[in-house]
């Protein structure tokens, strides 16, 4: 039996905010001061490190649930499986609803439960629920509904990843300009066949001795302000250190939980925080094997999309496996690794095969 990827789908919201929307906002270092540099400045660093160009934005009226109807929408299509055969939708995001121009998250009923609502499921034993698991939480929610199949617990499972970071920024820190919104949702089944395919193997982790607190909420950097609203905040330089370090090592891991090897993986799909921080990672996995990267190993959609959260890594998988990203496609049988990182500190990956 193989537990294997039969439909995937994602939603990429139509609202593009390029960074030079950016160059009018005043932002603010954390101890409220301002900076000694132009945003034309901050912006050209800010791209030459993350790679973001621009983002996406969820129109007004549109929450995270809404996004993830949308993409789970079109992978029941793909899949072109009856929605009612449907065991469990797991909806991974962070923040649950908001709505545009407030700042109170809604997760009651949860997400889950709203999207099987939309899909008009009438099916009772499909039973919905979220997880919070940072960035990872679409991978995570992919090995949660692996062990329900391979436990006999399911046959089909929906997972998606979901997130509208517009809605949770502090505006005058620059980080701002790393956040985007979108869904990406995947239909996860098994399937008699004698080739094995599919999941292979995965790994997670959660580390919380000095790392938990390196994503958190924190007040506006504008200590001029009375109010009392958090946002999100990040120590960037620590997740980029714990990441570099942390991921390669699950990557190397997971793979050799299966039988391939280094030489034999076509593509790593990373969770698409930042550029260069998802370039280092790829080039110190191959250095665990005293290898150079190969070319083209690596999809990349962050310069166009920003950072989506959960949905970076479905969305990503759902474009090259529909031959919507430039120069990279995937075949039969090829063997591609996932891998993400993001708050708690988390970090997952799964070793695939096509």
């Amino acid at each position: 039996m193989s537990i294997k990827i039969t439909g995937t789908g994602s939603y990429i919201p139509l609202l593009t905010k390029k960074n030079s929307d950016f160059l009018n906002t005043n932002f603010l270092n954390a101890d409220g001061t301002a900076f000694k540099v132009s945003n034309e400045v901050i912006i050209k660093k800010f791209k030459s490190i993350t790679g973001i160009e621009e983002r996406r934005y969820a129109k007004d009226h549109h929450n995270t649930s809404d996004l993830a109807f949308f993409a789970a929408e079109k992978a029941i299509k793909d899949a072109e499986m009856d929605q009612e055969t449907i065991d469990y939708i797991i909806v991974a995001h962070n923040f649950g609803d908001i709505k545009h121009e407030t700042k109170q998250s809604d997760s009651l009923p949860s997400l889950a439960s709203r999207v099987k609502f939309n899909l008009g499921i009438k099916n009772p034993n499909c039973v919905c629920y979220d997880i919070i698991f940072g960035c990872p939480g679409w991978i995570e929610g992919v090995i949660q509904a692996y062990a329900f199949i391979k436990a006999g617990m399911a046959k089909k499972c929906l997972v998606i990843g979901a997130e509208t970071l517009s809605r949770t920024y502090d505006v005058k820190d620059r980080d701002s300009m790393i956040y985007a919104d979108g869904a990406g949702a995947s239909i996860v089944e098994s399937k008699n066949e004698i080739k094995s395919s599919g999941i292979l193997s995965h790994k997670s982790c959660t580390f919380t001795d000095k790392e938990a607190f390196y994503l958190f909420f924190g007040k506006s950097y504008d200590l001029k302000s009375d109010s009392k609203t958090k946002f999100i905040k990040m120590h960037g330089r620590k997740v980029y250190e714990f990441a570099i370090v942390q991921v390669p090592l699950a990557l190397k891991e997971c793979l050799e939980l299966t039988n391939y090897s280094i030489h034999d993986v076509k593509k790593v799909f990373l969770h698409q925080a930042n550029e260069k921080m998802d370039e280092a990672i790829v080039d110190r996995f191959y250095k665990l094997y005293d290898l150079e990267t190969p070319k083209g190993i690596l999809p990349m959609s962050i310069n166009k999309l920003g950072n989506s959260s959960v949905a970076t890594v479905p969305t990503l998988f759902d474009l090259v496996k529909k031959l919507k990203l430039k120069d990279h496609s995937l075949q039969k049988g090829d063997i591609i690794m996932f891998g993400s990182v993001g708050a708690g500190m988390n970090i997952n990956a799964i070793t695939y095969k096509i």
